[in-house]
């Protein structure tokens, strides 16, 4: 685990865009084909503009989610709609999209669908993911049991404080991300995230996710 501090967000979400830039780039000149996982949330606002800025070659990497509320994909709270918002707009249009939400009523009955989707992908090239104060990952939340996220790609979710239901990306698929990067801000989480590193917490989805992969994993951090 590496981790990379900056002083503001500004300089965090360059210093992002150009590692992930780097990272698919770097994908890319081994394989056709790269995938980018990215997350929902406030601070990928500030992080996925700079990263439309990069000159990549879009036609080759496909897009799609660590998680997803299950709310029409037009709603404010959607992770689609933010991602479409903030990255897709402005990157060339051919660019590959898969998103998470279906037409099923809620987010069980989708699962099935959702975990074909994602067997098409290509392997994933770069997952990221941000952190709760509670430690949650993606839609993985404390309290889950993680010997049950290994079955399916996917996983529905009922967060214990929530007004939605959710689908995540599965422990098993996001640890076989080729590189996962975390984007952590707030005191609060940097608290976290320097007790985690000491003294790993079973309880905790990061933990979890830590121990589960092989892949290298880097943490962009600004704590103002």
């Amino acid at each position: 685990m590496h981790r990379q501090a900056y002083p503001d967000i500004e300089s965090l979400s360059q210093g992002f865009a150009d590692f992930a830039a780097t990272t698919l780039k770097n994908t890319l000149t081994g394989k056709p084909q790269a995938t980018l996982v990215v997350p929902g949330g406030s601070t990928p606002r500030h992080y996925l503009p700079a990263l439309a800025k990069c000159q990549l070659p879009w036609d080759r990497i496909t897009i799609t989610l660590s998680d997803e509320r299950w709310v029409d994909v037009n709603d404010e709270e959607s992770n689609e709609h933010l991602v479409k918002k903030y990255l897709m707009a402005d990157i060339p249009p051919n660019t590959s999209f898969v998103g998470l939400k279906t037409q099923h009523k809620n987010s069980f009955d989708a699962v099935e669908t959702i975990h074909q989707r994602l067997d098409q992908l290509p392997p994933l090239s770069l997952t990221v993911l941000g952190l709760g104060e509670d430690g949650h990952i993606a839609s993985l939340f404390p309290g889950m049991n993680p010997e049950l996220l290994f079955n399916h790609h996917c996983v529905a979710v009922a967060p214990p404080i929530a007004p939605s239901l959710r689908v995540s990306l599965s422990l098993e698929m996001l640890a076989r991300s080729e590189n996962i990067v975390l984007v952590v801000t707030g005191e609060r989480k940097g608290q976290l995230l320097d007790q985690l590193s000491e003294y790993p917490d079973s309880k905790v989805p990061l933990t979890w996710l830590l121990q589960s992969t092989r892949s290298p994993v880097t943490i962009f951090e600004n704590y103002d």
